[in-house]
């Protein structure tokens, strides 16, 4: 009889591990409906004022990558095609300038169909929507990590999120890295899944920009 039981509980510690939410790992996202200000257009003409690099990232020494998850599991994936430019001001990062364009056709999941099923106008429906993009706002410093507040664009909706990110800074490189959730139906991604297998709202991103000094 005790072994029987055990059989039972098998099954049920495994469904319990399929189910787990990625998101609680990382920290959330703060998500405003409000954009660009004059406060930010202030801070740009500072910026243009002071000795400024540029620093260029692409895929060939940057990740930028994705948990999504539902009800029965969770899916990797990123995207191969994305340009950027970042802005150090006095050996800082500068609180605008910065800017990535993602390619949303490029999109990969670690299942063919899902990669597929992402293209389409239940998801990112890039062919009508081909790109993403994210513009900093400020960049505010603190003792362990720094929070990086900026728009994102994502599926035609503009959002202004901050996260939080570490950074370095050198003259051969700027790294940051940063990793937390945003939910997808604030950006109208709003495809529920199967009635048995929900989609989840929160999507984690996971970003290492590594960029070099602009040629």
């Amino acid at each position: 009889m005790k072994m029987t039981k055990s059989l039972f509980t098998i099954p049920a510690l495994l469904v319990c591990f399929g189910c787990g939410n990625p998101a609680d790992k990382v920290a959330e996202a703060t998500v405003s409906s409000k954009t660009n200000g004059p406060a930010a257009a202030a801070k740009t003409a500072d910026t243009a004022a002071a000795k400024t690099r540029t620093y260029v990232l692409g895929p060939e020494n940057s990740t930028i990558g994705f948990i999504g998850s539902k009800v029965t599991g969770k899916h990797d994936g990123g995207f191969k095609q994305f340009t950027g430019e970042l802005q150090v001001v006095d050996g800082k990062l500068a609180d605008t300038g910065n800017k990535i364009v993602i390619q949303m056709d490029s999109i990969w999941a670690d299942n063919d169909r899902l990669t597929g099923h992402l293209k389409t106008p239940d998801f990112f429906n890039v062919a009508q929507i081909p790109t993403a993009t994210f513009e900093t706002i400020s960049i505010t410093p603190g003792q362990t990590n720094s929070t990086i507040t900026g728009n994102l664009t994502l599926h035609g909706v503009t959002k202004q999120i901050s996260f939080p990110a570490t950074i370095q800074v050198s003259d051969s490189a700027v790294d940051v890295n940063a990793e937390f959730f945003i939910k997808r139906m604030d950006f109208d991604v709003k495809y529920p899944g199967k009635p048995n297998d929900l989609v989840r709202n929160e999507v984690v991103l996971k970003l290492k920009v590594k960029a070099t000094p602009k040629a």
